[in-house]
């Protein structure tokens, strides 16, 4: 068995008795959704304005949080010390994280989509499967953004510091606020820096009949972003948290 397939199984078999971990995962962003839905209750055209691009923000939180801690926790215990003790090469350690979180990333996307597109009456033009794979390449996005916050903390708290400053600019900046042609050329060069931007502009092709090629467009970035953090953790992995 490769390296990345032992971590994978290794970790999964961890997170399966975690419920927790798996709910916040899986449930969290569906309830943000049904929330965001009970909150638009009176307001239709706005929820059907708003959701498509938070159903695939919402992912990106969860998934940047349970991958950096989980990836924290295995150094301050000392399992990743003992596992860089063995044959085990650090692209095989975090290409095992990524396949285990990838299962779990598609898996959120599924629920996050099917309860916003079915239960609450979501609407978009786009192919529902391009919605799908868009919600977890943004949720691999957090993955590869977590593994990298991973090894600059030494605590769980630290994570958390991180996310003002690694998740909430690509929130500001994104479009979701403000439409990114409405922004100062300063603002808008900086968004076109960040990754959740093309993941709100590929919702916003999806909205629109025919447009699914650009949609596809978006989504490589997007994956480009992730892969190329995942690539960043490997090379800054430590072995333990001093």
């Amino acid at each position: 068995m490769s390296d990345a397939a032992a971590t994978a199984l290794r970790v999964l078999r961890q997170l399966r008795h975690d419920p927790r971990t798996i709910a916040l995962l899986l449930l969290v962003p569906a309830a943000l959704m049904t929330l965001l839905r009970l909150v638009y209750d009176a307001e239709r055209p706005a929820f059907e304005a708003a959701g498509p691009s938070l159903m695939v923000l919402f992912p990106l939180t969860t998934m940047f949080l349970v991958s950096s801690i989980a990836l924290l926790r295995e150094r301050r215990t000392g399992t990743l010390e003992r596992l860089m003790t063995t044959p085990l090469r650090r692209l095989g350690l975090l290409g095992g994280y990524g396949a285990a979180f990838t299962v779990l990333a598609l898996a959120q996307a599924g629920v996050v989509c099917s309860v916003s597109l079915g239960a609450l009456g979501l609407t978009l033009a786009g192919d529902t499967a391009l919605v799908v794979a868009l919600a977890a390449a943004v949720a691999l996005l957090g993955l590869g953004l977590g593994l990298l916050a991973s090894a600059f903390a030494r605590t769980e708290f630290q994570v958390v510091q991180f996310m003002p400053a690694v998740i909430l600019p690509q929130l500001l900046l994104c479009g979701l606020l403000v439409p990114r042609a409405h922004m100062s050329a300063g603002l808008r060069a900086i968004s076109d820096a960040l990754p959740m931007s093309y993941a709100v502009d590929g919702v916003h092709h999806l909205a629109v009949p025919g447009a699914s090629g650009a949609a596809l467009g978006d989504l490589g970035i997007v994956l480009a972003y992730a892969a190329g953090a995942i690539v960043l953790g490997a090379l800054t992995l430590r072995r333990r948290t001093d």
